[in-house]
């Protein structure tokens, strides 16, 4: 289920959900209801896919978010400097994608294949954008992760007090 925080038109807000899909053998996933009824400003001028850098998933960006995201950070990477042209380039790589008639989302082959994106995905959110993982790769990555989200958290959003009730238990 996803609810938005938020809401300026024209612009996708801040969205807050986990949903999951099953993907038919063409790639195509039905677009969750909910998400659809949030993003209602923005389908219209459609998504740009690609695939993350840093995770095992793919990211799927309202059209105007990845033209910003292009406008004010990879805009301004130098082109002849070998680096950030191959930045450039990696980060530029995203297929323009629409909802067809029946509110399926086509995932381009080469990017289902790239992120072994089998029968079924989950949808995260991620501020602005939204990533797809396949099931078992977001559980795999999920359970081998070192990571302690409390100490996490802690350390990056604020200190937790060890006598605030609740907090410890």
């Amino acid at each position: 289920m996803y609810f938005c925080l938020g809401k300026e038109k024209n612009k996708m807000s801040i969205l807050v959900g986990k949903e999951f899909c099953k993907v038919d053998p063409a790639g195509r996933f039905k677009f969750p209801s909910a998400l659809k009824k949030l993003l209602t400003p923005v389908i219209e001028q459609g998504f740009v896919i690609r695939e993350s850098i840093f995770d095992e998933c793919l990211e799927l960006y309202p059209r105007k978010e990845f033209e910003a995201e292009i406008e004010t950070k990879i805009a301004k990477l130098n082109p002849y400097n070998r680096n950030d042209r191959l930045l450039i380039r990696k980060l530029s790589e995203g297929n323009p994608v629409e909802l067809d008639a029946n509110d399926r989302l086509l995932i381009p082959a080469e990017q289902k294949k790239a992120k072994h994106i089998e029968k079924e995905i989950v949808l995260i959110s991620k501020i602005n954008i939204i990533e797809i993982w396949d099931v078992e790769t977001y559980r795999r990555v999920n359970e081998e992760s070192p990571v302690d989200f409390a100490e996490l958290a802690a350390q990056r959003l604020g200190r937790i007090e060890e006598d605030t009730p609740g907090l410890n238990a």
